[in-house]
């Protein structure tokens, strides 16, 4: 089995719903099963601003798929949640992205691993932190906990409140 951490996001419909749906979702697949599941997080929209604040978490699972396979699973429960790709950053039902894929570097049509932007973003960093802070970013070389805390350090614009239970 394969370790592998996935951010979750969803700005449209009931965005709380479909987060926890989609932690039981992989909970219950055969090929990936999650190992830890952050909390839900209330973030503020990153790139296109004009859309509703986003619900976001992250999990870790332990996989017997390969990264594109991966890939492949993430999409389809993508759009099993009606998600269309019509607008980069734009709103959307839902959104699954592969963080981290062991400790390898993947650059791939349609697949880069580590997530190109995740030291740059707090709505990842910040769930990520909190189940996986000793995670070290193959190509940075820092600590999930390090990169959150230098963004923090430095970007006072991004906002996120944790979701209580």
């Amino acid at each position: 089995m394969k370790k592998a951490a996935i951010g979750v996001g969803s700005n449209q419909g009931d965005s709380v719903r479909i987060c926890l749906e989609v932690f039981n979702l992989l909970r219950n697949h055969p090929a990936v099963s999650i190992f830890r599941a952050s909390s839900l997080y209330r973030t503020s929209p990153v790139g296109e601003q004009e859309q509703d604040w986003f619900i976001n978490a992250a999990v870790v699972v332990q996989t017997r798929l390969e990264p594109l396979a991966l890939l492949e699973l993430m999409l389809d429960v993508e759009k099993s949640f009606g998600r269309v790709r019509t607008k980069k950053w734009g709103p959307r039902t839902l959104d699954l992205d592969i963080l981290f894929y062991e400790n390898i570097q993947l650059d791939l049509p349609g697949l880069k691993v580590p997530h190109p932007l995740m030291s740059e973003r707090l709505f990842v960093l910040k769930p990520l932190a909190e189940i996986e802070p000793d995670w070290v970013h193959p190509v940075l070389g820092l600590s999930v906990y390090e990169m959150l805390n230098r963004l923090v350090e430095f970007d006072h614009q991004q906002q996120i409140q944790k979701l209580e239970k």
